[in-house]
């Protein structure tokens, strides 16, 4: 059984969390047709650690993930207040 540490409620199953994409910078209001495309549509999906979104369907609960995507491993969980609000990621 694989465990996550949901920032929340501690370790669960993982069966009681949903995938939310990748933390990625939003395109701005009004962008060009093709950078939305591409934010909805193209992933970086490369073999590293990433940032992702998830939540902890129970309670609705969303928060941040880092991942190896290579192994699968769960490096770490925080709350999404504890995202860099320095003009990266979002």
């Amino acid at each position: 059984m694989k465990i996550m540490n949901c920032p929340l409620n501690g370790p669960r199953n993982i069966s009681e969390f949903s995938y939310g994409g990748e933390v990625r910078e939003r395109p701005a209001p009004g962008a060009d047709p093709a950078v939305v495309a591409d934010y909805l549509f193209h992933k970086t999906n490369q073999p590293e650690v990433a940032r992702e979104w998830w939540c902890h369907l129970p309670t609705s609960y969303w928060f941040i993930a880092e991942r190896n995507l290579a192994t699968d491993e769960i490096v770490r969980t925080y709350p999404a207040s504890e995202l860099p609000t320095d003009g990266g990621d979002q």
